[in-house]
C-alpha cells in the first residue's frame, strides 16, 4: 500500500538509455529456478508447523512475453507472483531457489537493492485496488509515485503519461479523474487506475494480479486489449496471474497450471486449452456452471425497493435514479450492469450503510428506517452483506475464528464451546477447513478470504444476503462449490439473494430473475429467461455480447464486432 506520496518535481538520476541498456541483455528476463517457498501455521490445540506454499517450481520468462499462471485459490499463484519481485507476504519465507531478474538473483539483493528495483525494474497490479491505495492521497499523485521516486519521469511528463493510459484504460473524465481521491470512484475504476499506475513507471516485468476480477464484462474487454497493447507496445513482460481461463487465453502466449503450490503442466495457450495433457487441467477446463431450474414467485416479498433515489455529497452526486425492485423468499434476483451503474449503491442503500434522498425499503412489509442507526437488531440481523473487497470488509488484527464468531455472539449470545463447534461448522461448510481459525486475515488467499466474509454472513442465518461480487475473487472450481452452498442454505432456510455481479455466466445459471442497470437506472427486468430471450434493448446486447469466450483470438473478434457497430475502422 502506498504510504506515501512524492509531491516535488524530481529530475532523472539515471542515464536515458538504462533501460535499453537492459532489454539489450541475453537471455530470459526473468528465470525462477527451483523456487520453494514455506509458511508456519498455527492449528488449534496443535503445535505450529511448517507448510510448503510452493514446492520446487521454475518459472522463464522471456521479454515481451506473457505468461499466465492459473490454478485454483492457495495454488501459489500470488505467492509465486510476489517472490518475483522478491516479496513474501509476512510469516512467509523463501526457502529455496534462485529468482533471476535481468541476469541478477534478486533474493541476494538486499533491502536497498529490492527498493531500487520495485516500482522500476518490476511492478505489481494487485487483486484488491481498494487496499493497495491510500486512501488520504487523490489517485494522480499515486499513479506518477514510482516514477518520481525512481527519477524516470518528471512531474510534468508523469502525468501527462498517466492521463494517456487513463484513456487507453478507459477511465471517464481522464484529464480529471486524477484529482479524485479512492473512495469517489467505483471498485473498477479504481481497478484500472492501479493498472495505469503500474504502466506509468514503464518497467520491465509487471506482475498482473487478478487485474480484472472487479471489472464488469464490457470494461474487462478495454481493459484486456489496453493491456495486451501496451505490452506489444513496451516490450514488457508480463505475469498474468488468474482463475479465469477465457481472459487468460486472451493475453497469454503460454500458460502454466499450478496446483497445492506444484506445476501441473505449462504449454502454449491454445494447447492448454484445447488439447490440455494433465486430467486436473482437463477438469479445470471443462468446469460447467451450474444448471439452475429457474423457479416461480408467489405471495409477498421479503424486500421491496420502491422509487428509491440516492447519491454523495448532499444529493450533488445521484448514483442511483427511481430504482424499484421486489425480492421474494428463496429467490435469487441478480443485479447486473457495467462499473459505476450503481449496482453497489444499491447494495449500500439496502444496507443501511447510505440513506436514500427519496423512495422507501420495506422488510417482511414494514418499512426500515433509512439509516443503520435506526434500525433495530433484529433488522440487522435479516439482511447480511457479502463485501465485494474482501480485503477491506475484515479487521486484520482478529483471527478468522473471531470474525465469524462476532456474529453468533453479537446476534444469538452464543460463547465458549457452542461459538467454537458453530465456528468450526461454517469453515467445513465454506470449504475452509478447521485448522484456518486462528489464522489472520494476512495469511489468506483472496479466494479464502472471501470465504471467510461469506461464513460470517451465514453465521446470522439472514432471510436477505445481499452478495456484492462474491464469486469474483475465486477460481472456477472454487466458485462453483460456493454457488451450490448458497443454493442450498437458500433451499433449507428460505434465504433470499440480492446477487451483484458482473459475472453474466454465473447470472445465467443461478438467477430467478435479473436487474439491468445502466448509469442508476434499470433499464431491464423480469424472470431469468424473459431478460435474456431477445429482442434486446442496446445496453443488454452489449453486455451480453462481452462475456469472453474459452477461445484464443475472441478479444480480437470482439473488438472488432464492437467498432463495426459503432462505425468505427
Amino acid at each position: 500500500m502506498a504510504s506515501k506520496v512524492v509531491d516535488f518535481n524530481v529530475h532523472r538520476d539515471a542515464p536515458a538509455n538504462e533501460k535499453e541498456i537492459r532489454v539489450m541483455q541475453p537471455g530470459p528476463l526473468l528465470d525462477i529456478r527451483n523456487l520453494r517457498i514455506e509458511a508456519t501455521v498455527y492449528p488449534p490445540g496443535e503445535r505450529p508447523k511448517n507448510i510448503t506454499l510452493v514446492d520446487d517450481v521454475s518459472v522463464t520468462l522471456m521479454r515481451g512475453q506473457v505468461l499466465g499462471l492459473i490454478g485454483e485459490s492457495g495454488a501459489g499463484k500470488s505467492t509465486i507472483g510476489l517472490a518475483s519481485m522478491g516479496y513474501g507476504r509476512g510469516g512467509i519465507r523463501i526457502t529455496g531457489g534462485e529468482v533471476i531478474l535481468n541476469n541478477r538473483n534478486i533474493l541476494q539483493s538486499g533491502k536497498m537493492g529490492l527498493r531500487k528495483l520495485r516500482g522500476r525494474e518490476v511492478c505489481y497490479v494487485a487483486q484488491s485496488a481498494a487496499a493497495a491505495f491510500n486512501p488520504s492521497h487523490r489517485l494522480m499523485d499515486q499513479v506518477v509515485e514510482a516514477a518520481l521516486l525512481h527519477g524516470t519521469a518528471t512531474r510534468s511528463e508523469a502525468e501527462r503519461r498517466a492521463i494517456g493510459l487513463f484513456k487507453k484504460l478507459g477511465l471517464p473524465n481522464p484529464e480529471d479523474i486524477g484529482k479524485r481521491f479512492p473512495h469517489q470512484v467505483s471498485g473498477g475504476q479504481l481497478q484500472r487506475a492501479m493498472t495505469a499506475m503500474a504502466l506509468c513507471s514503464e518497467p520491465d516485468l509487471i506482475v498482473f494480479d487478478e487485474p480484472t476480477t472487479a471489472l464488469d464484462v464490457t470494461t474487462q474487454i478495454d481493459v484486456l486489449a489496453a493491456i495486451r497493447e501496451a505490452i506489444r507496445d513496451t516490450g514488457v513482460a508480463a505475469l498474468y496471474i488468474t482463475h479465469d481461463f477465457p481472459v487468460v487465453a486472451q493475453v497469454a502466449d503460454e500458460i502454466m497450471v499450478l496446483r497445492h503450490g506444484k506445476l501441473v503442466e505449462r504449454g502454449t495457450t491454445q494447447q492448454i486449452i484445447e488439447q490440455p495433457r494433465e486430467p486436473y487441467t482437463r477438469a479445470y477446463v471443462s468446469v460447467r456452471h451450474i444448471d439452475q431450474e429457474q423457479k416461480a414467485f408467489h405471495g409477498p416479498p421479503v424486500l421491496t425497493i420502491d422509487g428509491v433515489t440516492a447519491g454523495y455529497g448532499n444529493g450533488v452526486i445521484k448514483v442511483l435514479r427511481d430504482v424499484s425492485l421486489d425480492l421474494h423468499p428463496g429467490q435469487t434476483l441478480a443485479v447486473v450492469g457495467e462499473s459505476g451503474s450503481g449496482k453497489s449503491t444499491l447494495a449500500r442503500v439496502v444496507a443501511g450503510l447510505l440513506p436514500p434522498l427519496a423512495g422507501r425499503i420495506q422488510l417482511d412489509g414494514h418499512g426500515l428506517s433509512p439509516g443503520l442507526h435506526g434500525r433495530s437488531k433484529e433488522d440487522l440481523r435479516q439482511i447480511q452483506m457479502i463485501y465485494q473487497m474482501a480485503d477491506v470488509a475484515m479487521n486484520p488484527r482478529q483471527t478468522v475464528a473471531t470474525i465469524i464468531g462476532r456474529p453468533l455472539e453479537f446476534y444469538f449470545g452464543m460463547r465458549g464451546v457452542d461459538r467454537d463447534r458453530r465456528v468450526a461448522e461454517l469453515l467445513e461448510k465454506t470449504e475452509l477447513g478447521q485448522n484456518l481459525a486462528n489464522r489472520y486475515p494476512s495469511e489468506l488467499s483472496g479466494g479464502q478470504k472471501q470465504r471467510v466474509c461469506i461464513a460470517r454472513a451465514l453465521a446470522a442465518r439472514p432471510k436477505v444476503i445481499i452478495c456484492d461480487e462474491v464469486t469474483s475473487a475465486l477460481d472456477p472450481l472454487v466458485a462453483q462449490g460456493i454457488l451450490k452452498l448458497l443454493l442450498s442454505l437458500q433451499s433449507d432456510e428460505n434465504t433470499a439473494y440480492l446477487f451483484i455481479t458482473h459475472d453474466l455466466a454465473t447470472v445465467k445459471s443461478i438467477a430467478d430473475g435479473i436487474v439491468v442497470m445502466y448509469r442508476g437506472q434499470i433499464v431491464r427486468q423480469g424472470p431469468k429467461k424473459q431478460v435474456l430471450t431477445p429482442p434486446f434493448d442496446s445496453y443488454t446486447d452489449l453486455l451480453l455480447s462481452s462475456i469472453p469466450q474459452m477461445e484464443v483470438g475472441w478479444l480480437d473478434q470482439a473488438i472488432k464486432t464492437r467498432r463495426m457497430e459503432s462505425g468505427g475502422n
